[in-house]
């Protein structure tokens, strides 16, 4: 696990702030999500950026939702968003705020502008303004409303808050320069009409503010001294310096706009509107389906705080954006799993071995190490009767086949060696028990436990096992970029999901709480999923044993 959190530039413009003597109050940064849908893995390294550059300079972080959009916003995202902070180890203590907070103050700050004459009501549909934007390389058109005069412009404001006007019909416009070469300062809109319910303000509101009008303000309101956002928002930093400065914001206290890579992993969607097609359209179960890189889905499938924030640091602070390989990921799930999760033994594909030179009438409780390093014992129950998996036994084996055979002996982890003497099949040949003698003297720390077999498989008692489901996971999107995917539902993984019925688990499963973890011993970790009941055991594969990743920073 990283073990120090390394330095990155905006940790340097930081110092360099503080150095010159800049904000003698110290460091205040924001996490400003819309509460629109569910957290993914993208906004994990926001939040342990934006908290840990806060805690690194012992400074404050603020949690502000940015709820300007009150078709598309729930509390039900409110809340998942607040424990998703919270599981990953973060807190904002009483600093959460709303943009609906200020919806008075940022309403009497475009007033201020409209008095200033920097703003205007506009009546031209989205379609003209998109058309009298311009382009790259051609500047934009003046609207026929920019002309209008502070009195008829304050007017008209007063009138959509109103509420006399339809959805759409006027917007209220920054006036700028429509021949900036920066579209973005082209008069862009920083108010529209909107005859909807908040989930917080009810219909107290029927303008709200468009998120690059109130992010800065809200920024300035809440004293942020460095407002973290990622690339996209670059262009539009010149219009949140001139909204402050024109607002009588002074450039020494005020918020810095400062811009890093956001996180694009392999095989994964860490598209908001995306995520929500899926979750709309049934292609998952779910805002926290374990397939999904929702922080929730990846809480359900298994990875654990520590090594999201360890992912986090690892792929460090960039100014260009990359794409980072999902096996990193799994690599550093996998490293804090295997520090802290007991090893079990559970058989996902049973093939019953029946021990003929053992006696029918005896049992005997075996002892078995739960951690290599961390110690603990466990009992095991041993009997006639066990299962393997049915991949650990061939009729014909390939060389360097080191599992059973027939006349093959192996050892059974914790207990003895066995050795297939006959294969039963059914009727259509299909194999349905393997006939096999144990050596009594080979028990695991006895005398004659030294005798040596190439191959160890793990093993539970057939009369003593737990029934289990467990499902099995592989990536969500077929294709490495989910960005260079037209029809992204077409590049879905049709076998993200294998659902195992019928698994065997050891019998100290048998009251497991959810979230607890396990290393299922020569297969993968799992976790206890939610749907699990005293009846039912549901087991969720986290991630393999093999790290890819591994090999190849090697």
């Amino acid at each position: 696990m990283a073990e120090a959190i390394s330095s990155n530039f905006i940790y340097n413009i930081i110092d360099e702030d503080l150095k010159s003597g800049k904000h003698p109050e110290g460091i205040h940064t924001r996490f400003p999500p819309e509460p629109n849908g569910y957290l993914h893995i993208g906004h994990a390294k926001s939040i342990c950026l934006n908290f840990g550059t806060a805690e690194k300079y012992a400074g404050l972080c603020n949690l502000r939702f940015d709820d300007t959009n009150p078709t598309k916003e729930d509390t039900e995202y409110v809340d998942s968003i607040q424990e998703d902070i919270k599981w990953l180890g973060f807190s904002w203590g009483d600093r959460r705020y709303y943009a609906s907070d200020y919806f008075e103050k940022l309403y009497e700050y475009a007033c201020a502008l409209i008095e200033q004459g920097l703003a205007y009501v506009d009546d031209l549909t989205a379609e003209e303004i998109r058309a009298y934007r311009g382009t790259l390389t051609e500047p934009g058109k003046e609207s026929p409303c920019r002309s209008r005069s502070v009195a008829e412009n304050l007017a008209l404001f007063e009138r959509m808050k109103a509420g006399e006007f339809p959805d759409g019909s006027r917007v209220l416009r920054a006036k700028i320069d429509m021949a900036s070469p920066n579209i973005t300062m082209r008069d862009p809109v920083i108010y529209r009409i909107a005859h909807a319910v908040h989930h917080r303000t009810g219909d107290a509101w029927c303008i709200y503010p468009m998120y690059d009008f109130a992010h800065p303000l809200s920024d300035a309101i809440e004293n942020i001294t460095h407002s973290l956002c990622t690339l996209e928002f670059e262009d539009h930093r010149p219009f949140y310096d001139w909204l402050l400065e024109v607002l009588g914001f002074d450039k020494n206290t005020r918020p810095r706009q400062i811009e890093f890579a956001r996180l694009n992993v392999t095989n994964t969607i860490t598209s908001k509107r995306k995520l929500r097609q899926l979750v709309e359209e049934g292609h998952v179960r779910g805002w926290d389906d374990p397939r999904m890189p929702t922080i929730s889905g990846l809480r359900r499938r298994g990875y654990t705080p520590a090594s999201i924030r360890d992912f986090c640091e690892r792929i460090g602070v960039a100014k260009s954006n990359s794409t980072v390989d999902v096996a990193m990921l799994e690599h550093c799930v996998r490293e804090d799993l295997n520090e802290h999760a007991a090893r079990v033994m559970a058989v996902l594909h049973p093939l019953k071995v029946v021990l003929t030179n053992y006696p029918e009438d005896k049992s005997e409780e075996l002892l078995a190490e739960n951690h290599p390093t961390r110690g603990g014992k466990r009992y095991v129950p041993f009997s006639r009767e066990l299962y393997i998996e049915r991949e650990d036994f061939m009729e014909e084996p390939p060389k360097k086949f080191f599992r059973l055979r027939p006349g093959g002996e192996v050892r059974l982890k914790h207990a003895y060696i066995i050795k297939c003497e006959e294969v039963v099949k059914d009727e259509k040949g299909e194999i349905t028990e393997l006939r096999c003698t144990y050596d009594p003297e080979s028990k695991s720390g006895g005398s004659a436990a030294n005798r040596k077999v190439k191959g160890t498989l793990h093993w539970v008692s057939a009369n003593d096992a737990l029934d289990a489901e467990v499902r099995l996971y592989d990536y969500l999107l077929k294709t490495d970029n989910e960005e260079t995917t037209a029809d992204f539902i077409a590049s879905l993984n049709p076998h993200s999901l294998e659902v195992i019925e019928g698994a065997k688990v050891e019998p100290s499963l048998a009251r497991t709480a959810e979230g607890t973890h396990y290393q299922f011993l020569r297969t993968g970790y799992f976790v206890v999923d939610k749907d699990t009941r005293p009846d039912r055991l549901v087991f969720n594969r986290v991630v393999g044993l093999k790290d890819s990743w591994g090999k190849v920073k090697g």
